[in-house]
């Protein structure tokens, strides 16, 4: 089983990591690969290029066994669709692995406003980290029904069609308040990992005009 943990990871931070381990470790995931987004197709364009985005990734999860960067859309062209993502992911991994896209809460209850969003459940299961005792927010109605699974096991008899939710530590952690901090001269440490601040201090990245 894989996790898949798409975003704009600008930059990454704990209140990604973490969720994502404990996801991983409940599930029994084989690994779980974070995808830096491209070009966002429903926010602004990030701070800085998903080169430098995608080199944070790649130290973040550094010595975390099964954490992977995986860059495929690094060099596609136009808005980073999921169902696209996905559908790579198919074609290079055959049809028998479960696929699971993580989402937190805020992404969940916006899905229905996602490109071709129907599809994802037929390249992969949707597995929704909350706050403990939030409930879930969403307006899918007879969808989500027809999806929803409160057995973690359903995800690995099948490949891909379950929404499973899962309560998890949530970091109040905001990659926008990490940019200001920067940009005021303030260390971002202990918000994301040392090797990501020192990074972002050697590339000089987040300087005044990243306070947005």
């Amino acid at each position: 089983m894989i996790g898949i943990l798409g975003g704009t990871f600008d930059p990454i931070h704990f209140g990604h990591l973490r969720p994502a381990l404990e996801v991983k470790e409940h599930l029994g995931m084989d690994e779980v690969r974070f995808i830096p987004c491209g070009l966002p197709p429903h926010r602004r364009q990030p701070a800085v290029s998903v080169t430098h985005r995608a080199a944070m990734v790649e130290l973040a999860v550094q010595g975390q066994p099964g954490f992977v960067m995986d860059p495929r859309e690094l060099q596609r062209e136009g808005p980073s669709y999921s169902v696209d993502t996905l559908e790579s992911l198919r074609a290079e991994l055959g049809q028998a692995v479960p696929l699971c896209l993580m989402l937190g809460m805020d992404a969940f209850a916006g899905l229905s406003s996602w490109h071709r969003w129907r599809e994802i459940t037929r390249l992969a299961h949707v597995v929704v980290s909350h706050r403990p005792g939030s409930p879930a927010s969403h307006d899918l109605g007879d969808w989500m029904e027809d999806h929803c699974t409160q057995d973690p096991q359903d995800l690995r008899r099948t490949p891909a069609g379950r929404v499973f939710f899962l309560p998890v530590t949530q970091l109040d952690i905001s990659a926008t308040a990490i940019r200001r901090l920067t940009a005021r001269g303030c260390s971002p440490l202990y918000l994301t990992p040392r090797v990501v601040v020192d990074y972002i201090a050697d590339q000089g990245l987040y300087g005044p005009a990243a306070i947005r």
